[in-house]
C-alpha cells in the first residue's frame, strides 16, 4: 500500500509553472527505493487523482506559488496551514484545482492526515519548456525537504 504520495503539479509548457513536474521528475527513484512512496507527475491535475490522494496517509505537494517573495524562495505549509494557503490561492491554470481534489478526499474520509505544500516562488510563467535559473536553483532544496519529510516519517505506520 501507497502510504505517502509526492505529487508535482504544474504545466511545463509555462516554465516555472512547471516546477513541481521538474522537481517529481528528479524524485522518480524514490518509487523504486521506496515502496511506501508514490511519484506523481500530476501535470495540470485531473479527478483521476482523486483516489490515489484519498488512499493515501501522507501527501506532499510541489507546485509553483505566488509566495510574495524572490524567485526561486521555497516555502512548507503544513496541514492546516497548507489548507489554508489553498483556500487563498488565486485561481489556477490546472484543469482541476488542487482545491477541487482535496474536497473529493475529505468528502470520502479520505484526506491524507498529513499533508504538505512545498511552494515556490515562480519567477516567469511564460511559454517555454525550462525552468528559470532561480527556480532551477530550488529544485535541489525542494529535494532535499522532499527527503528529509519521508525520513522524518515512518515507513509503516505504528
Amino acid at each position: 500500500m501507497t502510504q505517502t504520495v509526492v505529487l508535482g503539479i504544474g504545466n511545463v509548457l509555462l516554465t516555472d509553472d512547471g516546477a513541481g513536474v521538474h522537481a517529481v521528475r528528479q524524485l522518480e527513484s524514490l518509487s523504486s527505493a521506496r515502496p511506501d512512496v508514490a511519484v506523481v507527475d500530476g501535470g495540470t491535475l485531473s479527478f483521476t487523482l482523486a483516489p490515489l490522494i484519498a488512499a493515501a496517509q501522507r501527501l506532499i505537494v510541489i507546485d509553483a506559488a505566488q509566495l510574495q517573495a524572490p524567485p526561486g524562495t521555497v516555502r512548507a505549509f503544513f496541514n492546516e496551514e497548507f489548507d489554508a494557503f489553498l483556500g487563498c490561492a488565486k485561481l489556477t491554470v490546472h484543469e482541476v484545482s488542487l482545491v477541487d481534489l482535496l474536497d473529493i478526499a475529505k468528502l470520502t474520509e479520505g484526506l491524507p492526515a498529513q499533508r504538505v505544500l512545498l511552494a515556490v516562488q515562480p519567477e516567469a510563467v511564460e511559454w517555454g519548456d525550462v525552468p528559470s535559473p532561480a527556480v532551477q536553483r530550488a529544485l535541489p532544496q525542494i529535494h532535499s525537504r522532499v527527503m528529509e519529510l519521508l525520513d522524518a516519517w515512518p515507513a509503516r505506520p505504528s
